[in-house]
C-alpha cells in the first residue's frame, strides 16, 4: 500500500533512502573500477556523473519502492528489472551522445551485475531498517476501523501482520462488537468525532456496508472536517461515483476515496520546482515594485509596510501569511473580512487591492514553501473555524498547499463572501482543483489571472 511516510522525522524518510540511493550506485561503479579498471580510463569523473544523471528520472518518476509500505522480496526483485534495465538505457545514450569512450562489454556486465545486487539487497535492507524504526514507534500511522464485521477484521489482521507496514490501528467504531474484539472496541459511529478531538488519527477505513447511506455520509464529512484520509473497503457504495484510486492492504482491496493527483511525488516535484523558479524570479524583480509601493504605504498612513496574518495552510496547519499593509492599523484584522468601500482601507491599499499587488509578498511565502503560486486561497483562522462546521468539505482544501491564486479566484470567486453559499462555491471550485490537478491547469489558471487583474476585478476590494 502507497502511502506517504508520517511521524516524527517521517516526511525526510524517502528523500534519505533515494539519496541511498545514490550512494548504492557510486560504490557500484567504484567497485566496479577496481575489479575491471579499464571501465574508463579517461572519463571517469564525467561517466561517473553521468551514471548519476541517469538515475535522476528513475527517482523521480518510476521509484516506488520506499513508499510502499507493504513490499514483499518479489516485487523488489522486478522493480530490480525495472530500474536497472532502464538505467542501462538511459546510461548509454548519455555516454553515445557525448562521445564519451566505449564501456568495455565485460566491464558493463559487471557495473549492472553489481548494481542489480546491490540495489534489491539495500532496498532489503532498508526494508528491515523500517520495521525497526516503525518497532521504536517512529513513522507509523495511526488508524481505526469502521465496522467489526469479517472484512474489518481480516483487515486489522492484515495491517498487523508485517511491522513494517508502520500501522497503529486504535480499534473499532460499529454499533455492535463481536466479543472477540471488545477489547478494540471504541464505540459507536456517533462516538467517533468525540474520539477524534481526543487522539491524533491518520486514516480512517470504512468496511460497512455501502447501502447504509447516512453512516458513511457522517463518516466522510467528519474525516473531512479534521482532514484524514478515508479509504472505503469495499462493497462500493454510490457514493463512491467519483474518481477512486485502489490501493492493496496485502489481500485486500482499499480504496481512497479523494482522488488527489498531488499525493504523487513526480506531480508534487513539478508543482513545487515550478513555484521555486516562478517565485524566484519574481522575488529578483521585487525591489521595482517593492520600494515604491513601500514608500507609498508609509506616506498614506503610519504603520508597518507589511502585514502578516496567521492563515490555514497545507494539512491544517497556520502558517504567517504576508501582505502589503492595505488598511490602517486596527484592532479587527484578523477577524472582520474587508468589504467594499472599507474605511479601515488607505488610499493606496485600495488600489493595491484592485490590482491585487498587495499579493506580491506572498511569494516569499511560495519560496519558503508555506504557499504554492496556484491553489485554494489560505483564509484567516476565524474564517476557518467558522466555515468548518458549516460547509462540507471545507477542510479538504487543505489536502495540497493554500495559493497566491487559485481555480475559484480565477472563475470570479473571489473578495467578500456575504452569503454563505458564496463561500460554498468557493470550497466546490477548490476542490474541483485539488481533485483534476495538472500542470497546465496551473498555467492556465495563471494566465487568466493576469489577465483579470489587467482588466480589473470587481470583487477585488
Amino acid at each position: 500500500m502507497t502511502t506517504n511516510h508520517r511521524g516524527r522525522y517521517g516526511r525526510y524518510l524517502n528523500s534519505i533512502l533515494i539519496l541511498t540511493d545514490f550512494i548504492v550506485i557510486n560504490i557500484v561503479f567504484i567497485a566496479t573500477c577496481l575489479i575491471s579498471p579499464d571501465i574508463i580510463q579517461e572519463h571517469a569523473r564525467v561517466a561517473l556523473f553521468l551514471l548519476n544523471i541517469s538515475y535522476i528520472p528513475i527517482a523521480i518518476w518510476g521509484l516506488n519502492v520506499h513508499t510502499k509500505r507493504s513490499l514483499h522480496l518479489d516485487l523488489i526483485l522486478l522493480q530490480s528489472f525495472k530500474v536497472v534495465g532502464i538505467h542501462a538505457l538511459s546510461y548509454l545514450s548519455l555516454l553515445y551522445f557525448l562521445k564519451i569512450a566505449h564501456i568495455p562489454t565485460k566491464s558493463f556486465l559487471i557495473l549492472y551485475g553489481l548494481m542489480f545486487v546491490a540495489l534489491p539487497l539495500w532496498w532489503s535492507i532498508s526494508r528491515q531498517i523500517l520495521k525497526y524504526f516503525r518497532s521504536k514507534g517512529r513513522n507509523y500511522i495511526k488508524a481505526i476501523i469502521i465496522g467489526s464485521n469479517e472484512t474489518a477484521q481480516r483487515l486489522y489482521d492484515e495491517m498487523l501482520s508485517d511491522a513494517g507496514y508502520g500501522y497503529r490501528v486504535g480499534g473499532f467504531f460499529d454499533d455492535s462488537c463481536p466479543e472477540n474484539l471488545k477489547d478494540k472496541y471504541l464505540g459507536t459511529i456517533d462516538d467517533l468525532e468525540e474520539y477524534l478531538k481526543r487522539e491524533k488519527v491518520d486514516e480512517i477505513y470504512y468496511t460497512l456496508s455501502g447501502e447504509n447511506n447516512k453512516a458513511i455520509r457522517s463518516v466522510i464529512k467528519i474525516a473531512d472536517n479534521n482532514v484524514i484520509q478515508f479509504y472505503y473497503v469495499p462493497q462500493l457504495s454510490k457514493y463512491l461515483s467519483r474518481g477512486f484510486e485502489l490501493y492493496n492492504m496485502g489481500s485486500v482491496p482499499v480504496l481512497t476515496l479523494r482522488r488527489n493527483p498531488l499525493s504523487k511525488h513526480i506531480n508534487r516535484f513539478i508543482k513545487r520546482a515550478f513555484d521555486i523558479i516562478f517565485s524566484s524570479v519574481v522575488l529578483l524583480f521585487s525591489p521595482i515594485i517593492f520600494i515604491p509601493v513601500a514608500i507609498a504605504i508609509k506616506i498614506s498612513s503610519p504603520g508597518p509596510v507589511f502585514f502578516k496574518q496567521l492563515r490555514t495552510g497545507y494539512r491544517g496547519r497556520d502558517f504567517h501569511c504576508w501582505k502589503f499593509r492595505t488598511m490602517r492599523v486596527n484592532a479587527e484584522s484578523d477577524k472582520l473580512q474587508a468589504k467594499k468601500d472599507d474605511p479601515r482601507k488607505t488610499r493606496i491599499g485600495n488600489f493595491l487591492r484592485k490590482t491585487s499587488i498587495d499579493e506580491l509578498p506572498q511569494f516569499i511565502n511560495v519560496f519558503l514553501g508555506d504557499m504554492s503560486v496556484v491553489g485554494p486561497r489560505p483564509h484567516m483562522l476565524k474564517h476557518t473555524q467558522d466555515y468548518s462546521q458549516l460547509i462540507d468539505k471545507y477542510m479538504v482544501r487543505h489536502l495540497i498547499k493554500p495559493g497566491i491564486t487559485g481555480w475559484a479566484q480565477a472563475n470570479g470567486w473571489r473578495g467578500q463572501t456575504e452569503e454563505l453559499w458564496q463561500m460554498e462555491k468557493r470550497v466546490e471550485y477548490d476542490v474541483w482543483y485539488i481533485e483534476h490537478w495538472t500542470f497546465l491547469l496551473d498555467i492556465k489558471i495563471i494566465i487568466r489571472t493576469v489577465l483579470n487583474a489587467i482588466h480589473g476585478e470587481k470583487n477585488a476590494f
